[in-house]
């Protein structure tokens, strides 16, 4: 098991990244661009959505604004794009996401990562990426985990032209404070983070002061 802060400390740019553990979860958003950084998190009555800081310095809404978190029948959605959405009108993570695929934004070409915690204590985690001229799909099932244990997964593993996207399974972390995921991050690139624990929830965004 490998210490989630030190992950953080040593990667100035994972871009987006799930924490799943047991009733516990962080999901954050970093951003290297102005487009990207003016973002914020805000409650809404079913989770979370990425709200635009200043409207008037929007230039493409297209991937930065979405729902990366929705509570519904099916469980706790939690993804880095509007395919939270998809999984939450289908209702079935795996179908829902067999649909959609990387983002596309060349010469990157973002993974679209996803996860859902059931309310049995399971949980699935994916990833789609770009594979050569397709998608590769990637699905992980949980039975569950022990306590202060958790499973990471980011957009990228590290900063770089074009940015080189996470590989392997997701990595077994140990589960901090959400206050010291926070410190964690990168102080020049990280937005909002999400945290999760036992059905409460607190928000962290760098441009609100935090």
């Amino acid at each position: 098991m490998k210490d989630l802060l030190e992950i953080l400390k040593n990667n100035a740019y994972p871009g987006r990244g799930i924490v799943i553990g047991k009733n516990k979860a962080f999901y954050f958003i970093m951003g290297r661009s102005e487009n990207s950084r003016n973002r914020v998190f805000e409650l809404t009555e079913d989770g979370i959505r990425t709200k635009a800081f200043d409207p008037s310095k929007v230039k493409d809404p297209s991937l930065i604004i979405y729902h990366p978190v929705r509570k519904t029948d099916l469980g706790l959605i939690i993804t880095n794009g509007d395919q939270t959405d998809t999984v939450a009108d289908e209702g079935c993570f795996k179908k829902a996401l067999m649909t959609r695929e990387y983002e596309p934004d060349s010469p990157n070409w973002t993974p679209r990562i996803s996860a859902v915690m059931y309310d049995n204590g399971s949980f699935d985690i994916a990833i789609l990426k770009r594979n050569g001229e397709g998608c590769l799909r990637e699905f992980f099932c949980y039975d569950g985990c022990d306590e202060d244990k958790g499973y990471f997964i980011s957009t990228y593993v590290g900063d770089g032209s074009p940015l080189p996207s996470f590989t392997g399974e997701p990595i077994e972390v140990t589960m901090p404070s959400a206050d010291e995921v926070w410190e964690a991050l990168n102080c020049d690139n990280k937005v909002s983070l999400y945290a999760f624990d036992n059905g409460d929830v607190k928000l962290y965004n760098k441009n609100m002061g935090d």
